[in-house]
């Protein structure tokens, strides 16, 4: 891995479509840094299971939000570790041609293979686990009350240590083939965005509202 770009290899080279590639460190964290929802694959039992959960990422690594009740938390916490893939996807847009074949969609997806490690030392944790609240909320992580010992032994972080990832990206407009620009139906692109809502306070709520949700409410979530 050099300072500017990861690991390349045949599982983060795609077959299709290689220039939407790119192994650069700054392409791929723009991708992670813009969301805080991805899905984890791993092999339970000789099955493949793929599950939601949140995270975030912290220089070149991330932490994945569990259970400690979790098949994959569990895993993850033996010495080996456990094997994953982790992705995260961007839906930009949908591509819309003349014919059914050619339609597609614009995107921004990072891929990450690696061996997670469950976290245990404290300190560590508990960047981890402010760095996943801040992930979604910025600046949410310093307004609310600490997880106390209970609910600490409740949660449990993975870690995967970025090395072996890359991003695919698709832009651009409908590629409509030469044949079927004159056919009387529509060709193009639909934007796709996801805006935050106000925020709605529960009724026992008496604080006015704070920055870091206020300024939320003003931003767009990418899809």
């Amino acid at each position: 891995m050099s300072e500017t770009a990861y690991h390349r290899s045949a599982r983060t080279t795609p077959t299709r479509y290689r220039d939407r590639a790119s192994w650069e460190k700054e392409a791929v964290h723009a991708v992670l840094d813009a969301t805080w929802l991805c899905h984890l694959g791993f092999v339970a039992d000789g099955a493949p299971v793929v599950l939601p959960t949140v995270y975030a990422r912290v220089g070149d690594r991330l932490y994945l939000h569990g259970s400690t009740g979790s098949r994959p938390l569990r895993a993850a916490g033996a010495d080996a570790g456990l094997p994953v893939c982790v992705t995260v996807t961007l839906v930009d847009g949908l591509v819309l041609t003349r014919s059914a074949f050619n339609h597609s969609v614009n995107y921004r997806s990072v891929v990450a293979h690696g061996t997670a490690h469950q976290v245990t030392d404290e300190a560590e944790l508990a960047v981890a686990l402010d760095a996943i609240v801040d992930q979604a909320v910025p600046g949410r992580s310093a307004d609310v009350r600490p997880a106390n010992a209970r609910e600490l032994a409740a949660t449990a972080v993975i870690r995967l240590d970025l090395d072996e990832v890359a991003v695919k990206t698709r832009t651009g407009g409908a590629n409509d083939d030469e044949a079927d620009l004159a056919l009387p139906f529509w060709s193009g692109v639909v934007p796709v965005r996801t805006a935050y809502g106000a925020p709605e306070p529960h009724p026992s709520t008496t604080v006015p509202l704070p920055g870091h949700l206020a300024r939320l409410g003003r931003t767009e979530q990418p899809c």
